[in-house]
């Protein structure tokens, strides 16, 4: 039995070492310095951390306003349901909202820390075993808007995550980015 566990043991920090978290900071990089990160979540200091950005033909406002419907991801973005806001019928993240929603097969409540329409949304999740710190940039362009996103873990499930899926989240905020772009420059 001991022999099975040191070889799992040895089998995951292998495949742990396929996920860099220095070259993810580095990959996100000028922008994540652009976030205010808080200091529990800075992207050095995480134990994961994912980055992804997307160039959108439409202007930060349209933009916005799709990112900020929550209640709406699940018709239109695969990583989200359930997605409950609280103390509003709108269903539309504010200031001070809290949102109940499940991603990645986990149920999480959110927080949002930061709102600045129409350029910077972040939220905070909590679970015991996972807390994470999501933030949003809509960096205007000539031709429309740069929507980047990343994501900073710290928790004892991160091993698990970047073991056995570091690619998962990192896919599905792809898929968010270009569902979000295609309505976007749909409605344009």
């Amino acid at each position: 039995m001991a022999r099975k566990i040191s070889l799992f043991f040895i089998i995951a920090s292998f495949l742990s070492s396929c996920y860099s978290l220095e070259k993810s900071v580095e990959a996100s990089l000028p922008y994540s310095e652009e976030i205010n990160w808080p200091k529990t979540y800075k992207p050095t200091e995480a134990k994961f951390f994912v980055h992804n950005e997307i160039e959108i033909e439409a202007s930060p406002d349209v933009v916005w306003n799709i990112l900020v419907q929550a209640e709406a991801w699940p018709e239109w973005y695969e990583g989200a349901s359930e997605v409950n806001v609280q103390n509003t019928t709108s269903g539309i993240l504010t200031e001070r909202a809290i949102f109940t929603w499940q991603t990645m097969g986990l149920n999480f409540t959110s927080s949002i820390r930061e709102f600045v329409p129409p350029y910077r949304l972040s939220w905070e999740s909590e679970k015991k075993s996972i807390t994470g710190y999501h933030a949003w940039l809509i960096v205007p362009t000539d031709t429309g808007c740069q929507l980047i996103t990343s994501e900073s873990q710290r928790g004892w499930l991160t091993f698990f995550e970047k073991t056995f899926q570091p690619k998962k989240l990192r896919r599905l905020h792809d898929v968010w980015l270009a569902a979000i772009k295609e309505k976007a420059e749909n409605n344009n």
